[in-house]
């Protein structure tokens, strides 16, 4: 149970990576010009990669509340932080990576590239939010796991 636990807290930290470090920029970013905007993006190629950390983070935190079960608060805790998981990806899907395509992963822009910004950037937000708040609830279904 503890190596199950350890592998979920460290594969939803690193999926809170990226969605922290967009809301860290996100005021910065809004202030820039389209060009500006469009390289600064630049520094996100290869960031698809964390993809693979949220899904495994996904896979294990099920596995996890699987395990958990017969704890109702634990359980319960990790239900929560399975379903925050799979609302960032929702968020993901219905509005980041809509405006990925419509820019070509910005490299195109589109008349209405401002909307889509302001779309990008709130949707990384809301999902580093909604991550940040699975990874609190997995540390408190850690912390209040019976130990044998």
């Amino acid at each position: 149970m503890i190596a199950l636990q350890f592998a979920a807290l460290l594969l939803t930290a690193i999926a809170l990576v990226p969605g922290g470090a967009h809301a860290a920029s996100l005021l910065t970013k809004m202030a820039m010009t389209q060009p500006d905007y469009f390289i600064a993006q630049m520094t996100y190629n290869g960031w698809a990669l964390f993809g693979i950390a949220q899904i495994a983070a996904l896979g294990v935190n099920v596995a996890l509340a699987i395990a958990l079960r017969h704890e109702t608060h634990p359980f319960r805790l990790s239900i929560a932080t399975v379903a925050c998981l799979v609302a960032g990806l929702a968020i993901f899907f219905a509005f980041t990576y809509p405006a990925n395509v419509a820019t070509q992963n910005w490299t195109v822009a589109p008349a209405d590239w401002r909307a889509l910004r302001w779309q990008w950037e709130v949707s990384h937000a809301v999902n580093a939010a909604l991550t940040l708040t699975g990874f609190c609830t997995l540390a408190l279904a850690t912390l209040l796991t019976p130990r044998a």
